[in-house]
């Protein structure tokens, strides 16, 4: 098994996300790797966890704040593993998506992110 945390992905209000990147990037010395209207993802310059922020509509009641990005080279082989352990899919990607949105068996959800 070759999967990793390699994401830790927070929500933020619409008029955070300057607030929060400038606040986290200072706080962990962490340098912007990507960056849209509505998302930002710090990189750990040592190459550890990523902080990211994307931006939400507004707090869903009962959505997690946080959750994690799972990332692997083999999405499909760990997409089923995990649903073999009590994962749902809650969401397909996209076109253009990289990741694949489960629920782990407590309700919390996820992502597992396509990653060489």
């Amino acid at each position: 098994m070759d999967t990793r945390i390699g994401s830790v992905v927070v929500d933020c209000g619409d008029g955070d996300l300057d607030r929060l990147v400038a606040f986290w990037q200072a706080a962990l010395g962490y340098v912007v790797g990507v960056r849209s209207e509505d998302w930002c993802r710090l990189d750990d310059p040592r190459g550890r966890t990523n902080l990211s922020f994307q931006v939400v509509p507004d707090p869903t009641p009962g959505k997690n704040k946080l959750h994690l990005d799972l990332y692997t080279a083999d999405q499909k082989g760990e997409v089923e593993r995990l649903i073999g352990r009590g994962a749902t899919v809650h969401r397909l990607p996209d076109p253009g998506d990289d990741f694949v949105v489960l629920r782990d068996p407590g309700g919390n959800l996820f992502c597992v992110v396509e990653k060489g």
